[in-house]
């Protein structure tokens, strides 16, 4: 609101009451119109000189034909005249540092103002003091809530570019068009048709094994192989029928590895395509397999990493993926060949998950939201327990994102304000702008851990112990997969159902020669 100034023409602001201009339509001045309302900030008592209550000039009573109640009569007088006091009502808003105003009275529709500094610390406007109430002061007030199927973690809001779901989204496009395209050249048709049909509408097995599959006989000896007093025989990539065999070392490819000399369970030197572990997260085994876990991918997965950011993304993504298939090389068939972003998917659900319970005080309906995420796992689960599915890459993955979600997010909102990480902390990095929080670890290693509440220390105690439990459990399982140490009878049938023999897909047949 402007304030109601008025200077002489020498650019110095007059008294509080000053002389009217004469009328220049009349001989004799006229009284201006005259308002008790006053916007002064402070109150003028009447009766005093520049109040509303003043005696008119006997003399003054022929008024100009031309003059009426809406006439400026403020205008600046000449440096020549003088004012008379009980002429004008003081209208001028006196700021911090200004001159005290003149009394006067002080109307009851007085607004009271109050100074508002600027970013300079000027005095650069004036607002009025009127309390928040009614609907609109409670709206600012009161978060809203997190609606179905929205991302309610401190962060989410924040639309970044997701370069990973981006970048692997098209590498793993153009990895399936090169599938397609190799079934093409070896077998004469894009997808497998003999010597049975791939119901995934994609390339044969043989091909996804040839193309980096994770497949136990390309990766470590087998007991079932290398121990079989019998030869054990591979189908060919370019197979067609079911008595088109070629050495594993042909069927293996990227430079071939040892043939297994049978007879002998700890051959040496033993495949080591370790590779196969991360490969196969580009594979995939047909065109329905790689639809949905595209439209996964570029919805849900990439919400996720435009909240949690492309780094903390990345390393969930591919540390479940590559733990799947660790997990299936333990407990899954050997013969099975498997492929696909699953298990990495698996680990984006479990930070969905997560993300529910960390702001579930936020969301309108929790128990809905987690009634829906336990609807979608076990659907994925019990999927998974179909031919020609790893469920073991799925269970794998979501463990890892469970336990990295833990590590690597920030923590629950509720504990977050607990421990004085604000509302508008982002997760992928941490507020430069000075507003409390404390400044990233790799910019201040020291400053990043000091001051902090002994809740803080405690969360990341159970933090640290996620991780060394999950690198714990990693390299078991890692050194269970070369050693072959221990087995589980039963740990198939969390990947196969016990009926028409699905439980036997993937075992070793021996043939005699």
């Amino acid at each position: 609101m402007a304030s109601n100034n008025y200077y002489y023409d020498d650019g110095h602001r007059p008294p509080p009451s000053y002389h009217s201009t004469p009328d220049p339509y009349s001989q004799a001045t006229h009284t201006p119109y005259h308002s008790d309302y006053s916007t002064s900030a402070t109150p003028v008592p009447h009766g005093a000189p520049g109040s509303g209550s003043h005696a008119h000039n006997p003399q003054q009573t022929h008024q100009s034909p031309f003059a009426s109640v809406f006439d400026d009569n403020y205008a600046a007088a000449s440096s020549n005249s003088l004012p008379h006091h009980g002429q004008y009502p003081d209208t001028a808003y006196y700021g911090q540092g200004g001159p005290s105003p003149g009394p006067g009275p002080h109307a009851q529709g007085d607004i009271p103002l109050q100074d508002r500094t600027g970013k300079n610390g000027d005095m650069n406007d004036h607002i009025y003091d009127a309390p928040e109430t009614g609907m609109a002061g409670e709206g600012r007030k009161k978060k809203k809530k997190v609606r179905v199927g929205e991302l309610g973690m401190l962060g989410s809001d924040k639309k970044r570019i997701p370069w990973v779901c981006y970048v692997f989204t098209v590498v793993q496009v153009a990895v399936f068009i090169g599938e397609v395209i190799k079934n093409g050249i070896l077998t004469g048709s894009p997808i497998m048709i003999k010597p049975q049909f791939n119901p995934m509408i994609g390339p044969s097995t043989q091909v996804l094994i040839n193309m980096g599959a994770r497949y136990g006989p390309c990766m470590h000896n087998v007991k079932e192989i290398q121990g079989s007093t019998v030869p054990v025989l591979f189908l060919c990539p370019n197979a067609t029928r079911n008595d088109q065999f070629c050495p594993l070392s042909e069927v293996c490819g990227f430079g071939g590895v040892p043939n297994p000399t049978f007879n002998n369970a700890d051959q040496t030197p033993e495949p080591n395509q370790w590779f196969r572990f991360i490969v196969p997260i580009f594979l995939h085994a047909g065109l329905i397999h790689i639809g949905f876990n595209m439209l996964l991918q570029m919805t849900l997965a990439k919400e996720m990493e435009q909240a949690i950011g492309s780094i903390r993304f990345f390393l969930v993504y591919i540390s479940a993926g590559i733990f799947g298939f660790v997990m299936g090389g333990n407990f899954a068939a050997p013969g099975i060949a498997s492929t696909g972003a699953s298990g990495s998917l698996f680990g984006v659900i479990a930070l969905t998950l997560l993300d529910l319970l960390y702001s579930w005080s936020e969301r309108r309906n929790p128990v809905k939201d987690l009634m829906f995420i336990i609807l979608d796992i076990v659907i994925s689960f019990v999927l998974g327990l179909l031919p020609g599915l790893d469920n073991f890459s799925h269970i794998g993955g979501f463990l890892m994102g469970l336990a990295l979600g833990i590590c690597l997010l920030h923590s629950p909102n509720a504990l977050r304000r607990k421990i004085g990480g604000g509302d508008n902390t982002s997760y992928s990095a941490v507020n430069p702008t000075g507003d409390g929080t404390a400044p990233g670890f790799l910019k201040s290693p020291i400053g990043f851990f000091k001051g902090r509440k002994p809740l803080w220390w405690a969360w990341w105690l159970v933090r640290v112990g996620f991780l060394i439990a999950v690198i714990i459990v990693f390299i078991v399982l890692l050194n269970n997969f070369y050693n072959g140490t221990h087995t589980c009878s039963w740990c198939k049938y969390l990947s196969c159902l016990p009926v028409s023999n699905w439980c036997d897909i993937g075992t070793i047949q021996q043939t005699t020669t």
